[in-house]
């Protein structure tokens, strides 16, 4: 669901943008720009309206649940608990009749006492270096989704050429099904290849590989800038580099153009020019412009939008089809890596390791990825958009530059991924036994809260550790076993 969530955003999204800003309160029939205009505003709270109403509506469902569920038996706990040492499990029951979870502190700990097992389980797992490489694998793959598909969108736009709607709607139908088929295949190849923790990170490695090869090809796809009067080349002359670059031209002088939209127009002379009224033209049906200097008088007009650039068409089907395949190679690596995080952890901190999983997945790869990604696209930009004086919004960039810097960040993210799927199955291995726990009892949090009531030094980890050494054969033998060696305690 997480996947055709954002699937049917991009979908809705491309609805709502063919619809103009103010549709409810002017009429659109006299408006005389379309949505293939640059300066046409699409209908950006028609998704929040209908998102909000659907929520509020589903909501009012909740109300019809009790207050309290019945306690049921679950056979899959029970299974479970039966291969735990009985120690673990060996709680008092709640009045109400309801036991509590394993990872649920005992009722009579004080809100401190509970407060401070977790930091002690998350050092322990966070000193689990598979545990570790693993979830920042994750956080840098997650971080190529979250930079690189928000800023998919307005690169499609730039590099060939599409509107804000025919790029979200391509990105809703293909990419984003395209993952979800991958997610499903990654977790079918696991069960039907009944692979092990190594077998897992074997995959993990040859599918960021694949899909890395993928980001690779991204290079060579896409379409040039084009020549552009006053930005890239100068007026009148598409072959003079050396020449000053300047908007304004004595063909466009009297004109009062203004640089607070981006409105291009393709001239006859095979030049894209700001807009109509840079190119000089006098006159509303677009002909007459006077910065034609290289066709003549009668020639000397222009078609709204940019010149299009030769094989562009060709670049953009190969990069839709490239995309699709590396977003269903890419998911593939999503269920190995749950599988292996799973597998490092004792039983009892399953549920809290995916809780550590998930809060650094939203602070290292949801946050910072789109802002470096933006800094980096808005170091390309060739053309900013002033309005009284202060610069605005880019409008034209570099779109060579753009490419490269952009796929250059998701491939050393990819990269660094690699990395830290190489170090996991060095670990794994040299010492399978150490790092994978087969259902054995462990840290559990309910232990860490009664050591902390009765634990004399203050430091119920070390005595654990203390009594386990000393007496191998003891209860707390699952204890030693789940504790990282080398950690200096």
């Amino acid at each position: 669901m997480l996947v055709f969530g954002p699937a049917c955003g991009f979908i809705l999204g491309s609805f709502c943008t063919k619809i103009y800003v103010d549709a409810v309160f002017i009429d659109t029939s006299n408006l005389d720009i379309t949505p293939d205009d640059p300066r046409w505003i699409g209908a950006w709270w028609g998704g929040f309206l209908l998102c909000g109403a659907l929520l509020f509506f589903s909501s009012l469902l909740m109300f019809g649940f009790p207050q309290s569920l019945p306690p049921h038996s679950d056979p899959a706990m029970e299974s479970e608990q039966a291969m735990l040492p009985e120690r673990e499990y060996e709680r008092p029951t709640p009045s109400n009749g309801v036991l509590r979870h394993p990872l649920e502190p005992d009722g009579s700990a004080s809100c401190f006492q509970q407060l401070r097992v977790i930091p002690k389980v998350t050092k322990h797992l966070l000193s689990n270096p598979v545990f570790t490489c693993i979830i920042l694998a994750a956080c840098m793959e997650i971080a190529v989704v979250a930079g690189f598909a928000a800023f998919l969108g307005k690169y499609l736009e730039q590099q060939f050429n599409l509107t804000t709607s025919s790029a979200n709607q391509l990105l809703g139908m293909t990419a984003i099904p395209c993952a979800c088929l991958g997610i499903f295949l990654g977790g079918l190849l696991v069960k039907k290849l009944s692979l092990s923790a190594l077998g897992a990170i074997r995959m993990a490695m040859i599918v960021n590989l694949v899909s890395t090869a993928c980001y690779v090809s991204f290079l060579f796809l896409g379409c040039d800038t084009g020549p552009v009067a006053g930005v890239t080349v100068p007026y009148g002359n598409n072959s003079a580099p050396g020449s000053a670059l300047d908007p304004y031209s004595p063909c466009n002088n009297n004109c009062e153009c203004q640089t607070d939209s981006f409105t291009p127009v393709c001239g006859a002379d095979g030049i894209t020019y700001l807009s109509a009224c840079f190119a000089g033209c006098n006159s509303t049906n677009l002909t007459g412009c006077a910065c034609l200097t290289t066709v003549p008088p009668e020639n000397a007009t222009v078609v709204p939008g940019k010149c299009p650039s030769p094989g562009c068409q060709e670049a953009f089907l190969t990069f839709l089809c490239v995309m699709c395949v590396c977003s269903m190679i890419g998911a593939m690596a999503q269920t190995p890596s749950v599988i292996i995080l799973i597998r490092t952890v004792s039983p009892e901190l399953k549920s809290y390791a995916l809780g550590v999983l998930f809060l650094l997945l939203r602070l290292l790869g949801f946050i910072p990825p789109p802002l470096i990604f933006g800094a980096g696209i808005d170091s390309t930009c060739l053309f900013w958009s002033t309005f009284c004086g202060e610069q605005g919004a880019c409008v034209l960039y570099d779109n060579v530059v753009y490419r490269y810097l952009y796929v250059s960040i998701a491939i050393a993210l990819k990269s660094f991924a690699f990395i830290l799927y190489t170090t996991t199955w060095q670990c794994l291995r040299k010492n399978y036994k150490r790092y994978i726990k087969n259902h054995e009892g462990g840290l559990s949090t309910r232990s860490l809260c009664e050591a902390n009531r009765t634990s004399p030094t203050g430091n119920p980890l070390q005595e654990s550790i203390g009594a386990c050494r000393s007496q191998p054969g003891a209860r707390d033998e699952n204890l030693c076993k789940i504790l990282p060696m080398g950690t200096g305690i």
